[in-house]
């Protein structure tokens, strides 16, 4: 049986064929390759639990930043407001963490070690200040306890005022007080603790850098830059936290970027 011989035109077009299929195949799988990243650049872009988690870390560095200053760091740096502040702030974020959806547990145990040491840091500032200035540790003690009665009688009326208002047709104010984020709840109180560091801030923009802590103010300005996104994601969505936090970053990065350019440049 003869065998049919293939003249070249056909062997040069087969070849030809066969190195088209290849091409289109490597740019298919390129293509392939680009969406990929494309999609998981967009799925941590829209993922609450990867900002969720990266702020938790820059949580648990401001926990660690207050431990550190405590092992290494006079008291004399010590800010009475800033410290003060940050443990109402971490109570509030907290409880905060812990009922927002998705639930963000780690979150929750950060700020509750911040709790611990920041309150360490307060006894180690308050013990210094009755040496050298005792006057503002009587005027911190007297805002301490009035703010402590406020904040324990609204908790304690909380739930009924919200429970009428929200039933009496007021409108605007029956929504606001129904709200899921609204002033009744700890999405919003939560945010508002933030607020209250951010005015610190912005307070003392003259603060002398000898007595700015690097590590926490690191760890303050990375909170910011985090959170703005992560606010955008939970449930319910929390745009009074976006926008503080969009003020922490500038707040605290200027006080971070005149630690830096005292020290270091």
């Amino acid at each position: 049986m003869m065998m049919k011989t293939r003249s070249p035109a056909s062997i040069m077009s087969q070849r030809g064929v066969v190195n088209l299929r290849r091409w289109f195949s490597q740019e298919g799988a390129k293509e392939t390759i680009k969406k990929d990243k494309k999609d998981a650049a967009k799925s941590l872009w829209n993922s609450a639990e990867f900002w969720g988690g990266m702020g938790a870390l820059a949580g648990w560095g401001m926990s660690g930043a207050a431990i550190y200053d405590a092992t290494i760091s006079g008291p004399e740096v010590i800010s009475l407001n800033m410290t003060s502040v940050l443990i109402i702030y971490s109570s509030l974020f907290c409880r905060w963490a812990f009922v927002v959806k998705p639930q963000n547990l780690l979150l929750a145990s950060c700020h509750a070690a911040n709790i611990v040491a920041q309150l360490n840091q307060l006894r180690r500032g308050l013990e210094h200040r009755m040496k050298s200035n005792p006057e503002q540790v009587s005027k911190l003690v007297q805002d301490a306890s009035m703010a402590g009665v406020i904040g324990g009688v609204a908790i304690a009326a909380g739930p009924r005022v919200r429970q009428l208002l929200s039933q009496q047709n007021l409108g605007v104010i029956s929504k606001i007080a129904a709200a899921d984020a609204g002033p009744f709840t700890v999405h919003f109180w939560a945010p508002m603790s933030k607020w209250m560091i951010s005015g610190a801030s912005f307070m003392d923009l003259n603060r002398p850098t000898d007595q700015i802590s690097l590590p926490q103010y690191t760890a303050l300005t990375a909170t910011g830059l985090f959170f703005t996104r992560y606010s955008l994601l939970v449930s319910p969505i929390n745009y009074v936290l976006c926008s503080v936090n969009i003020a922490l970053f500038f707040s605290s990065g200027w006080h971070l970027g005149r630690k830096l350019k005292a020290d270091y440049f």
